[in-house]
């Protein structure tokens, strides 16, 4: 029996285990500490060193930091704070400078007499940066002197740190080039709108401490300072909508077992169905949110609640999603041992967070809402609103699902279905009147055409709530024969028919019936106009017969035509009243089938529904003014029938 032999990359004894000393562990899995290789990992070690000096502002000490992006791809941030501390630590025997620089969990951050509130806590930030970069400059200006020490090759110090010259300013300043050999993606860099939001946002959340932020490749100079928090909703939303009362602003200390909480509060809410909730715990972005957010949102839904109850606004209590609609919110919370998930920290865990923010605001709106009665009802109004939405919503997803959410196979009582079953090969025409429909039905082809009659003008959904379309039979109908859902429940998949056709008559009654059906699609099934479902048919206006010879004629501009190249000839022009008049094989012939009819596919102008949205207001809005004035400008395009 032969040996074997165990190559060598299998063997795992005690020799495989490695120790990596100082920073080489960050080299070897940079993601464990910065989330990332790429651009957010290059942002994040930006945001480290800015942290460092913003938590000195936080603590009382510096007034300005300047960020540059410089030229040569490094970058540098430069406070005047109390500076890193100089001297030698007695435990290591370094100056601790150096250590902070170059020992992971070394900072001043453990220490609650040197920071009662920071946005760094594993004490990692600079010491990882130093770790990922090329070469990393120090320059310390503290106890009336200038200190200086650099490092290359990911943290290696090039000398000790030296003592300069005579300095009277304080602070510190750091500058870095990430090491390409770990950021090794082509184009990474230093995204310059990224780091100007980020720098922005700084500046809303210290209002007072001035940031200065210059790219040197753009011979760009920024200067970002904010008076008071609530600055910042006017940058998180410019363009919400026309406001619901004013800004309430809340700011408290709340003292906590496991220390102070600093609270600082914004709410605005504005004419919208948007909301946007932005949260920040130590200066630090927390974009999943955490307790902190928790708190705020059963305070708002609680004083609401309360306020509306007391002063007999609410019929039923409103739940969270209702009061959410509107909303533009920003909460910041300082705590002195903040417990994030993850290094790159966008999330909050401190349970003292959300009874403090939760006593803070709760307090404050109360206040608010009794000395701003108007205001109050205002909000609590819209937001009894957005719950009669959500109401709504919830008969829609029923008319159109079953009650487990299953495709609803019930069909309006009056539609007469087609017999197959590949939406693709289905069409729909909606027709106005039984009479028109009872043509179309004996002119369509059975195996793909579908008719379903519609009872005069629809209601205008353009001026109507959910609530109150979901009662119109008409409505529902539509909302039935089609299967796909509406607004958020939209599924194109189940969808019935790839051909939905407004069949009307070619008269101003028509037009309108067409443009209140074309309104309701676009309210509540605006992709079924984006994807190219919906058409309009053209039946004519016009039949010129003579013997056995028989014309269609579209309109009065075609039979004007006709007549001018038929002058003498003895045809006999009918007119059509509507779509009821024809027999089936004129209906079938002029409107139904694919060979012989005309469709006008309706589409969306080049600028999106947005601009069409503008149109339907204007057409089928509740304002008058505006309308009577589209029509007056266009009444010479228009033609009367008698």
């Amino acid at each position: 029996m032969s040996a074997t032999s165990i190559p060598t990359s299998n063997i795992y004894d005690a020799d495989s285990i490695k120790v990596l000393k100082g920073l080489e562990g960050v080299r070897k899995r940079p993601g464990m500490y910065i989330g990332s290789v790429g651009k957010t990992g290059v942002a994040h070690c930006l945001y480290e060193i800015l942290d460092n000096s913003i938590d000195e502002a936080m603590a009382g000490f510096a007034t300005s930091v300047t960020v540059t992006l410089h030229k040569d791809g490094s970058a540098s941030v430069e406070d005047n704070g109390r500076g890193i501390p100089v001297g030698i630590n007695r435990a290591e025997g370094i100056s601790a400078a150096t250590l902070a620089m170059t020992v992971l969990h070394a900072g001043g951050k453990f220490d609650n007499n040197a920071y009662k509130t920071a946005g760094g806590l594993h004490g990692v930030g600079a010491s990882v940066v130093n770790a990922l970069s090329s070469w990393f400059k120090l320059v310390i200006n503290r106890d009336g002197f200038v200190w200086t020490q650099d490092f290359k090759d990911g943290g290696k110090p090039v000398a000790k740190l030296a003592q300069g010259k005579p300095s009277k300013k304080t602070g510190t300043y750091t500058r870095f080039l990430l090491d390409d050999t770990i950021f090794v993606e082509d184009g990474i860099g230093f995204e310059v709108p990224v780091i100007r939001e980020r720098i922005q946002k700084a500046a809303f959340l210290n209002p007072g401490l001035e940031l200065i932020f210059v790219v040197e490749e753009l011979e760009e100079r920024s200067v970002f300072l904010a008076n008071r928090f609530g600055e910042i909703l006017n940058y998180l939303a410019p363009d919400m909508g026309p406001p619901i009362g004013g800004v309430i602003e809340a700011e408290g200390k709340v003292d906590d077992a496991k220390g102070e909480v600093q609270v600082f509060v914004a709410i605005q809410y504005a004419n919208t169905d948007e909301s946007i909730i932005a949260s920040f715990a130590n200066n630090i972005s927390t974009p999943h949110g955490g307790t902190h957010e928790g708190g705020f949102g059963g305070a708002l839904l609680r004083a609401i609640n309360t306020y509306g109850e007391k002063r007999g606004l609410l019929k039923d209590p409103l739940i969270a999603e209702d009061v959410r609609e509107g909303l533009v919110a920003a909460i910041a919370v300082r705590v002195a041992e903040p417990k994030f998930e993850g290094q790159t920290k966008e999330k909050l865990g401190n349970p003292e967070a959300r009874s403090a923010v939760h006593s803070v605001v709760y307090e404050a709106l109360g206040k608010y809402f009794e000395e701003h009665p108007a205001d109050a009802k205002a909000i609590i109004q819209n937001a009894a609103l957005a719950a009669k939405g959500r109401e709504a919503a919830r008969r829609a997803r029923e008319l159109a699902t079953g009650k487990k959410g299953a495709v609803r196979t019930t069909l309006p009582g009056k539609l007469a279905n087609c017999r197959e079953t590949d939406p693709a090969k289905c069409e729909l025409f909606l027709v106005e009147g039984d009479s028109a429909a009872g043509t179309a039905k004996n002119g369509r082809n059975s195996q793909n055409q579908a008719i379903l009659p519609l009872k005069g003008k629809i209601l205008n959904v353009q001026r109507a709530d959910m609530a109150a379309a979901l009662k119109s039979d008409e409505v529902k109908n539509v909302i039935l024969a089609l299967g796909c859902g509406i607004g958020k429940d939209y599924d194109e998949k189940k969808l019935r028919y790839h051909k939905i056709i407004i069949t009307n008559d070619a008269d101003v009654d028509g037009s309108h019936i067409s443009t209140l059906i074309l309104t309701l699609l676009h309210k509540y099934m605006p992709q079924l106009i984006q994807s190219g479902f919906v058409y309009a048919a053209q039946p004519p206006l016009y039949r010129a017969k003579k013997g056995k010879q028989s014309h269609y004629i579209k309109d009065d501009a075609a039979l004007e035509k006709f007549n001018n190249q038929h002058q003498g000839e003895n045809w006999d022009i009918q007119r059509f009243k509507g779509l009821g008049e024809m027999d089936a094989q004129e209906l079938g012939e002029t409107t139904m089938d694919p060979v012989l009819r005309t469709l006008a596919r309706l589409q969306y102008p080049a600028e999106g529904n947005i601009g069409a949205e503008v149109t339907f207001e204007l057409l089928m809005g509740p304002e008058v003014p505006p309308r009577r004035a589209f029509i007056e400008e266009n009444a010479q395009y228009a033609s009367v029938d008698i």
